[in-house]
Parts: C-alpha cells; structure tokens; sequence
C-alpha cells in the first residue's frame, strides 16, 4: 500500500504542479469551452483569479513531490478538487473525468495521512 501511496502522491503532485504553472504561464495551448463553461473561464481569466488558483496548485504540487506538509498541500488542494468536480458536473462534462481521476489520488495520499486530520472531526474543542 505505501507503493500506491506514493504513486498516487507523485501523480497528484505533477498534476498540480503541471497544471498549476500552467493558469500561471501558459505553455499548454487549450481553447475556450463553449457555452456557459467558456463564459465562467472567460470571467475567471480575465479577473486574474485563475493565477491565484494556479498559485496554490502549483505550491501544493510541489509540496506533494517533496513529501513534506502532506496534510497541508491537501487541505490546499482540497477546494480545487471540488470546484474541478463542480464545473464538471454542472458546466462541463469533459472536465468530471479529471477530476473524479484526481479526487481518487487525493484519497489514497489521504488515507495514509488520515492521522493528521483527526482534530477536524471532534465534536467539541477540549476546553
């Protein structure tokens, strides 16, 4: 299992990497989705906010190659997974294969981390 893991946390941290320089410094050619998709993108772009969500994509890819602040890159990394599986299922269905690919990489780094993230899920805050 720690084999898959780590399979799994190299993938998840070129996809990021990758694809977060990528929003940053275009060098992927790609075109506008048509319809509404094409316009949310087009808003996105042209606001300057997809280099922030390209900012946090590539820090937690490299993150995630390094190996260290898994949890972190994670939690990062987190509401991108959502927003990739959002656009897919509401906008867009090209989009939901990547994102179901990389939600389920995101679940495998998880697992072995899980540990990190057991203060999340307590009910109540030890006073």
């Amino acid at each position: 299992m720690k084999i898959v893991v780590l399979i799994a946390r190299i993938l998840l941290g070129l996809v990021f990497l990758v694809f977060g320089l990528n929003k940053i410094v275009p060098f992927i050619p790609s075109t506008m989705p048509p319809g509404l998709a094409g316009q949310f993108m087009g808003a996105l772009y042209t606001s300057k906010y997809l280099i922030f969500v390209g900012l946090c994509e590539a820090a937690s890819g490299l993150l995630l190659l390094s190996g260290r602040y898994i949890p972190l890159a994670l939690v990062i990394v987190g509401p991108v997974i959502v927003n990739i599986l959002l656009v897919g299922l509401l906008l867009t269905h090209t989009a939901l294969a990547s994102g179901i690919v990389v939600t389920i990489l995101w679940f495998l780094v998880y697992w072995r981390v899980r540990s990190a993230f057991s203060g999340v899920f307590q009910q109540r805050v030890p006073e």
